[in-house]
């Protein structure tokens, strides 16, 4: 079989145990051979959103994952010029890795809103496959979605992931009020946020 590569993408702002018990365990499920993490420099969809500087993001996730050779972290969506449609990080992935399978790793609620991103249809066909990770309250309704996106189904891989309660928007607001996080975060994350005072008031 061909080498298979997970893709798991966000802002990571910032990168947290969440997001490691997350990567584990889609690595190991889906027998991964690797997983590039993919920062999101400009996301579309938090245009409206005050997002750290793209620097310290993208220095947060090399200390996040700097222990596990497992893991990689991907300047694809930085390097690029904007729009970062999903089909495009993939296609150009698809051609620096010959002969490799890419499965892209998502939220139950990504999964529910795929017809609404660029040329779904053109994304799942060059997909291996697609690691689903649910949250409880999430709705999907595959059978709808195979009549949108003809072949969906076939690509879709549940991942049994538990349930981990931990969201990077709470971590900057529990700064920000000074209320404490650091065991949501890696030591060297934490000392990162720490030392260049990120998200207001630290404990």
């Amino acid at each position: 079989m061909p080498p298979l590569i997970g893709l798991f993408g966000g802002t990571f702002d910032p990168p947290h145990i969440g997001h490691l018990i997350l990567a584990d365990e889609a690595y190991a499920q889906l027998g991964l051979d690797r997983l590039l993490w993919v920062l999101t420099a400009n996301p579309p969809h938090k245009q409206e959103k005050s997002i750290t500087p793209l620097e310290h993001r993208l220095e947060m996730v090399k200390l996040a994952i700097a222990a596990d050779h497992r893991f990689e972290l991907s300047r694809i969506e930085i390097d690029r010029q904007p729009p970062q449609y999903a089909l495009d990080t993939v296609s150009t992935l698809a051609r620096q890795n010959p002969g490799m399978d890419l499965t892209y790793l998502m939220g139950g609620d990504s999964l529910s809103e795929l017809p609404t991103w660029h040329k779904p249809t053109r994304l799942v066909a060059a997909l291996h496959s697609i690691g689903v990770m649910r949250r409880p309250g999430d709705r999907v309704d595959l059978p709808a979605l195979e009549k949108i996106i003809p072949g969906l189904t076939a690509k879709v891989r549940y991942l049994d992931i538990p349930l981990i309660d931990i969201a990077a928007h709470e971590i900057r607001l529990r700064a920000e009020q000074g209320r404490p996080f650091r065991y949501f975060l890696l030591p060297a994350v934490f000392e990162y946020i720490l030392e260049h005072n990120l998200y207001c008031r630290i404990k």
